[in-house]
């Protein structure tokens, strides 16, 4: 992906330089954690209880890769901005309004609680802003076998694809839903959530390429991989566990994958109805 020297966005909260606390957050080990829960499009009100806290920590130093990563970042999230500003012009004649990104290192607040390595990525709904600790990166490609810049971009647009169904009113009634039946219930209408914030960032993929042409080969291939990587049932592969689908949260390799795909090529969003779907 070419993006080096592009436009960024003025929507970034960059907190990296405030040092961070320790989040409350204990149980299971963060590896597994961050195998396990923590993958894009987290639904935080389901994980976490409130807002914490966290104790104030030293001011981070940036390092050269902080700082290239936070230049990417902003300019995948400009990308995000003006893309879907445009579907939602054409495709549902309305104004789109953007999220705001906040960047962070080790542990920051949210309004649906702490952001950590033990959350990963997400998207929070109250403050309408997505929380991102670009080590993250890192554990795609070192942990999940996900690399490649047009993996950590599709890591952005999913999250964003979050805020597009809030936007659009999704969300809000997705987990009203789910707060009212069993938790299998509930599991099954988080699914279609993710997968759908998954043909949302396929649609992304697709204006990039026509709108910008900063596409470069095996681009595409990266996200398709990435969203494998941390399908529901590859990822309790990884962990040792034998693959449970009433525990899915968001899908597996060949859902999380063939959604990407379905708004990759189709580019509308009428397409990424997963919630009416026969068959995701």
């Amino acid at each position: 992906m070419e993006w080096r020297g592009r436009r960024g966005s003025g929507n970034i909260e960059d907190r990296r330089m405030a040092g961070g606390g320790s989040a409350r957050i204990g149980g299971i080990g963060l590896v597994l954690v961050l195998i396990i829960g923590a993958v894009m499009g987290v639904d935080p009100s389901a994980l976490l209880n409130g807002l914490n806290d966290p104790q104030s920590g030293d001011p981070t130093e940036l390092t050269a890769a902080d700082k290239q990563a936070g230049e990417f970042v902003s300019v995948v999230l400009a990308d995000t901005e003006e893309i879907w500003a445009d579907v939602f012009k054409t495709q549902l004649n309305r104004s789109y309004t953007p999220a705001v990104l906040v960047l962070y290192k080790g542990v920051t607040p949210s309004l649906c609680g702490d952001a950590s390595g033990a959350t990963g990525p997400f998207y929070c709904p109250v403050d309408k802003k997505v929380y991102l600790d670009t080590a993250f990166f890192t554990t795609m490609e070192r942990q999940l076998g996900a690399g490649g810049d047009f993996a950590m971009a599709y890591v952005v647009a999913h999250e964003i694809g979050h805020h597009v169904q809030d936007e659009l009113g999704i969300l809000a009634q997705a987990n009203a839903a789910r707060a009212k039946v069993s938790q299998a219930d509930s599991n099954a209408i988080s699914v279609m959530i993710e997968l759908q914030a998954d043909c949302f960032s396929g649609i992304w993929a697709r204006h990039v390429q026509e709108q910008f042409g900063t596409i470069q080969a095996g681009d595409f291939e990266e996200a398709v991989n990435a969203a494998r990587q941390i399908g529901d049932d590859t990822l309790q592969r990884n962990a040792g566990r034998q693959p449970m689908p009433h525990t899915f949260t968001h899908g597996t390799a060949k859902q999380r994958s063939g959604w990407f795909i379905k708004g990759l090529k189709s580019g509308k969003l009428n397409s990424c109805n997963t919630f009416a779907a026969k068959d995701l």
